[in-house]
């Protein structure tokens, strides 16, 4: 109670003390006080900056003659300064708050005597604000005030919070919804201020609507609703695809994904639906979507890959021929990359199987496996990265080319050139090149 009835005092006399003389002290012209104001201000003596400034407060002069750049809002902003450096070296807290109280009754007089001509508002709520936050402790209720300054500054020029600490004010509005459960004010923020945002406050605004809904089903639905108000949104569409996506739901995971497609055909979009595609079993239009991303891409690196994607689709489908294609491609754009050369030899190894379904396989078409070692070489030459791939393939098909006996047989000397054709089957017709006898 004595501490109560202390700081009202203290709170009392200050506030008389600041507002108690009328006139410039030791019979003083307006500029003379002025003057040494100033320049005590300047230099950081605060206790005698206040002798000769508080009459500024009681008589609140617009001019001082012989002194034309002189505005009274900025000295009541040096006086409010004067009152916080006062607090600042106060151990009492009681003294301190009533340093604080008479700043913060500086503030609320700029308020009611300075017009929008005089003063920026904006500016004032948005300093008072920084004074609520910077000293709540010693404030009672101090962040509540500073959340409502903050938004008084946020109606008066919602851009300027914007940009106002990268967006930070904007944070702890959005912050303070949150954490009063006011959903729809939160949002309604939202809806305004992400057209503008950048930087940070874009990483926050994402993490805070997510903790604006508990339940993933709730937040889908709201999404869905915004998604209705405006059509072909493509940041709603992609976040609801998303969702459904975590959810485990691919029917509408898909649905959405496609509607994404149909507005916005970009790359990461098409590659989005080929993955579905390939992962239910849908080659052809995985084969369509990966053709369609080919033609978005200037980078050979990702081409390569696609190629070789498609490369192995189509082996998967059994045409040897379409995927031989894909691979040459992808060899063509990085001779340099050892998995388009270990999918040619996979692919031979491949028409080998084909050919031979269903009957025996005979010394001649043993000899197409020197042909996928051929490659195996090739790749394991230009790429050491792939060796243990190599070695773990060579390892395969080496025990399955001709024999010894079979070479004696058909007169093959090591070294000697083979073609791999026709002459052996039309079933490798296609194939149409030439290997070594090893």
């Amino acid at each position: 109670m004595k501490t109560y009835i202390l700081s009202i005092a203290l709170l009392v006399a200050l506030s008389s003390q600041a507002y108690s003389q009328s006139e410039p002290p030791y019979g003083m012209s307006e500029l003379q006080a002025y003057s040494l104001f100033y320049e005590n201000f300047r230099q950081g003596d605060y206790d005698m900056a206040l002798q000769f400034g508080k009459w500024m407060l009681e008589k609140q002069p617009r001019s001082i003659q012989g002194h034309n750049s002189f505005t009274l809002p900025t000295q009541y902003g040096r006086l409010i300064t004067v009152y916080t450096e006062f607090s600042k070296r106060e151990t009492d807290p009681s003294m301190r708050s009533a340093y604080l109280d008479t700043a913060l009754t500086i503030y609320d007089e700029a308020f009611e005597i300075f017009d929008e001509n005089e003063i920026d508002h904006y500016t004032w709520y948005f300093n008072r604000g920084r004074f609520y936050q910077e000293h709540q402790s010693s404030i009672s209720g101090g962040m509540d005030k500073a959340y409502e300054d903050y938004l008084k500054a946020y109606e008066l020029n919602p851009d300027r919070l914007i940009e106002a600490g990268d967006g930070y004010y904007i944070q702890i509005l959005l912050s303070n919804f949150v954490s009063n459960n006011e959903r729809d004010r939160a949002l309604a923020m939202i809806d305004e201020v992400e057209p503008k945002a950048s930087g940070s406050l874009v990483n926050a605004i994402d993490e805070i609507r997510d903790g604006l809904f508990s339940d993933p089903e709730e937040r889908i639905e709201f999404l869905i609703g915004r998604l209705e108000a405006n059509p072909g949104d493509i940041s709603i569409i992609t976040e609801i695809a998303s969702m459904y996506e975590r959810q485990g739901d691919r029917t509408k995971a898909i649905e959405y994904a496609e509607m994404l497609y149909e507005v916005d055909k970009t790359f990461e979009n098409i590659r989005r639906l080929a993955d579905y595609a390939k992962a239910d079993g849908q080659n052809q239009k995985a084969i369509g979507y990966i053709n369609e991303a080919l033609n978005l891409t200037e980078s050979n690196d990702v081409k390569k890959r696609l190629n070789l994607e498609l490369s192995e689709i189509y082996q998967n489908e059994g045409n040897l021929r379409s995927a031989r294609q894909y691979a040459r491609a992808a060899m063509n754009l990085d001779r340099n990359w050892g998995h388009s050369y270990i999918q040619m030899a996979t692919i031979y190894a491949g028409a080998i199987s084909q050919c031979t379904s269903g009957r025996q396989m005979d010394r001649d078409d043993r000899t197409v496996y020197w042909l996928v070692l051929d490659y195996l070489d090739r790749a394991r030459s230009a790429d050491q990265s792939v060796a243990s791939v190599v070695t773990r393939l060579y390892n395969s098909y080496r025990p399955v080319t001709p024999s010894a006996e079979d070479k004696f047989f058909r007169g093959w000397e090591t070294g000697d050139s083979i073609q791999i054709g026709s002459n052996i089957s039309e079933c490798y017709a296609w194939i149409d090149e030439t290997t070594t006898v090893r």
